[in-house]
């Protein structure tokens, strides 16, 4: 599967009229390939957008997946790519691509037509976290955590219904050593469990963070800005154990996990998510 990753948005630049410019940028995911080009913003819309994947692809196969990071290039994207038949999906997991704008970003205060604006190639607007929807919410959750060696085998041959596992959050491709403990979260879900992962998956979990504060809560990272308030507690056994969580994902490299099972048997799974809020992952 041919894979490129892209984006579209304004830069801190103007042209020779004063006119506020917008850069397509696009890679593939070993950056083997990548392309630039700016245009106007009362230019930018999807029909210029389609033409410059109709150039750029002279030579080369279309893609067939175009993965996009940020929600104002999502629309635009869409719309050339349904114009020419390329699927595209929305995910934070666009390492190559954002490794890339870091570097463009640089190269931009050297320009004449700088604008001199404070610039951050990755920033997005989050939204305040809003409540996980009451009739999602099943019998009781906690903290938990895994030796990183039996993931793997614990999850990845058991007949779950939802599981997302993806090649690049393995331990293994994390060089993690198979005894460094990874945290996660484990929800009972009860009657619950079925409707609250069928959720999470529309959702498209990204990360799961403890936030300390008065209570600390847990707050789920979805989409590609999108944010939950999962739990909120204030006992200090929880704290505490939150705490060890937060350190666990220091020294996992960010790996953690979210487990959703009927109950606490041990004897099925309804959904098990790896995860990692890590924006070079």
């Amino acid at each position: 599967m041919v894979i490129w990753q892209v984006d579209f948005y304004r830069r801190p630049l103007k042209d020779d009229a004063g006119e506020k410019l917008w850069e397509l940028s696009i890679c593939d995911l070993d950056r083997n390939f990548t392309f630039s080009t700016f245009c106007p913003q009362s230019q930018a819309n999807s029909g210029w957008l389609t033409e410059q994947l109709q150039q750029v692809s002279q030579g080369k196969n279309l893609p067939d997946l175009i993965q996009v990071f940020r929600p104002q290039s999502l629309g635009l994207i869409e719309s050339a790519a349904q114009v020419l038949d390329i699927e595209v999906e929305a995910t934070r997991r666009t390492f190559a691509l954002k490794q890339l704008l870091e570097e463009r970003a640089k190269q931009y205060q050297k320009m004449a037509n700088y604008t001199g604006e404070a610039y951050h190639p990755l920033m997005l607007e989050s939204p305040p976290p809003v409540p996980l929807p009451e009739n999602l919410w099943g019998d009781r959750w906690r903290f938990a955590a895994l030796p990183a060696g039996d993931i793997e085998d614990a999850f990845k041959s058991r007949p779950i219904p939802i599981l997302e596992m993806p090649e690049l959050l393995l331990p293994l491709n994390l060089a993690l050593a198979s005894t460094v403990s990874v945290p996660g979260v484990i929800i009972d879900g009860g009657r619950q469990s079925m409707r609250l992962a069928r959720w999470l998956q529309a959702a498209k979990p990204v990360a799961l963070n403890y936030i300390p504060g008065s209570p600390d809560g847990l707050i789920l990272e979805a989409g590609l800005v999108d944010r939950w308030i999962v739990a909120t507690f204030e006992d200090p056994d929880v704290k505490a154990a939150g705490e060890i969580y937060q350190q666990r994902q220091q020294l996992s490299h960010g790996l953690h996990f979210l487990l959703v099972q009927p109950d606490d048997s041990g004897m099925t799974y309804t959904g098990f998510w790896l995860l990692n809020f890590n924006p070079r992952s």
